[in-house]
């Protein structure tokens, strides 16, 4: 089983926010909420407009294991949010395909591997890509394990560097510094 990727460059998110600013606000928008948030894809799928519209935070059952969640929406996510549910009905999905329907997963990945190859990234994307990219990036600024442990609902720290591609950096890291 091949597992996918953060995205570790915040150069490289920048670039494939233009790439998908580019195709649409829709997309922009799950992409930012997935780096941003860190929810699993079937959560960010399942928001209606009402679940964001006019508020501080957004309050979830997650969907894989049927826990609340709630956190609140930071800056970024804020006036896009604002503008994306101009004019819509709160119990619409947040996320509309081109017929109306819910957006299902399998559009969203192609739709997020797509602008990741547009944009030149080489890592193994698919949508759960967002999540580990948040991760990776929030232990980057927080060096907290413990709290991203929690926000991820892991089991341990351990499986929490692991899953955000910490634990391969620093084998990496320490194969590539370490000269006999």
């Amino acid at each position: 089983m091949t597992t996918v990727e953060p995205i570790r460059n915040k150069k490289d998110v920048e670039k494939v926010e233009k790439q998908l600013a580019k195709q649409s606000e829709r997309d922009l928008l799950l992409f930012v909420i997935g780096t941003n948030c860190g929810l699993r894809i079937s959560d960010i799928l399942n928001l209606n407009v009402g679940d964001v519209r006019n508020k501080t935070h957004i309050q979830i059952i997650e969907k894989k294991t049927g826990k609340f969640k709630k956190f609140p929406i930071n800056a970024k996510l804020k006036p896009m949010l604002a503008d994306f549910c101009k004019g819509r009905r709160d119990k619409e999905p947040l996320f509309l395909s081109h017929w109306k329907h819910r957006l299902d997963r399998v559009t969203a990945y192609y739709l997020i591997r797509d602008a990741c190859e547009q944009a030149g990234l080489q890592e193994k994307i698919g949508t759960h890509s967002m999540r580990k990219t948040f991760g990776y990036h929030h232990y980057k600024k927080f060096k907290d394990i413990v709290l991203l442990q929690k926000i991820f609902n892991h089991s341990s720290p351990q499986i929490t560097m692991r899953y955000i591609g910490i634990e391969q950096d620093q084998i990496d890291y320490s194969y590539t510094n370490f000269i006999l």
